[in-house]
């Protein structure tokens, strides 16, 4: 009997999750020599955030206060530590409507200033799902969890570096998807994985 279910070609089920076929089909890796942490600045909104996320950032804001830069730490201080977007979402804030407020550069290269905290000791959070998970998406429905790959433009320096090291979508965000979904679950989708390339 197996643990997952085919839907059509493009898709799996594995329990409560629809998932795509990209994460097992598609490489990915990320190059931040390349991309500097493009995925950080550019968009129309902040990273999605969950419900226990809104809390969590409210109740840790004051220690990752030294971790984010001065502009940062005045569009929370104007906004808020989160926000909602046009389509009624809890996102991050953005400073002037550009990267996100919780971004740090480094050389260069954007990187959250929440892992910068959660790296030092300074809080138990390591930063949103969303931005973990990337480039996974994920959305809730009322039956059902849907996995998808989001093939982002400024992200193709990623695919050709998971083209050339053969990494799958799934094997670089291995750690992000068991801490969403548990490791039972991620021990499915490996053994669907195998199984899917037999065919």
């Amino acid at each position: 009997m197996h643990i997952f279910e085919r839907h059509k070609k493009s898709m799996l089920q594995i329990k409560n999750t629809i998932i795509s076929s990209d994460l097992l089909n598609k490489n990915f890796c990320c190059d931040l020599e390349s991309c500097k942490g493009a995925c950080c600045i550019h968009g129309d909104v902040g990273a999605p955030l969950t419900d226990f996320e809104v809390k969590k950032l409210s109740l840790i804001y004051q220690k990752l206060k030294p971790f984010i830069r001065e502009e940062g730490v005045r569009a929370i201080e104007e906004l808020g530590t989160y926000v909602v977007d046009d389509e009624n979402e809890t996102v991050t804030p953005l400073i002037d409507g550009k990267e996100c407020a919780y971004v740090v550069f480094d050389n260069g290269v954007a990187r959250c200033g929440i892992e910068n905290a959660y790296t030092a000791g300074e809080v138990d959070f390591r930063k949103p799902i969303s931005c973990f998970l990337y480039p996974i998406r994920i959305k809730k429905y009322e039956q059902f969890i849907a996995v998808n790959y989001d093939q982002w433009n400024i992200c193709e320096s990623a695919r050709k570096n998971g083209d050339r090291k053969n990494l799958p979508v799934y094997k670089f965000v291995e750690e992000a998807l068991t801490q969403r979904f548990g490791t039972d679950w991620f021990r499915h989708l490996r053994i669907a994985a195998r199984e899917i390339k037999k065919d």
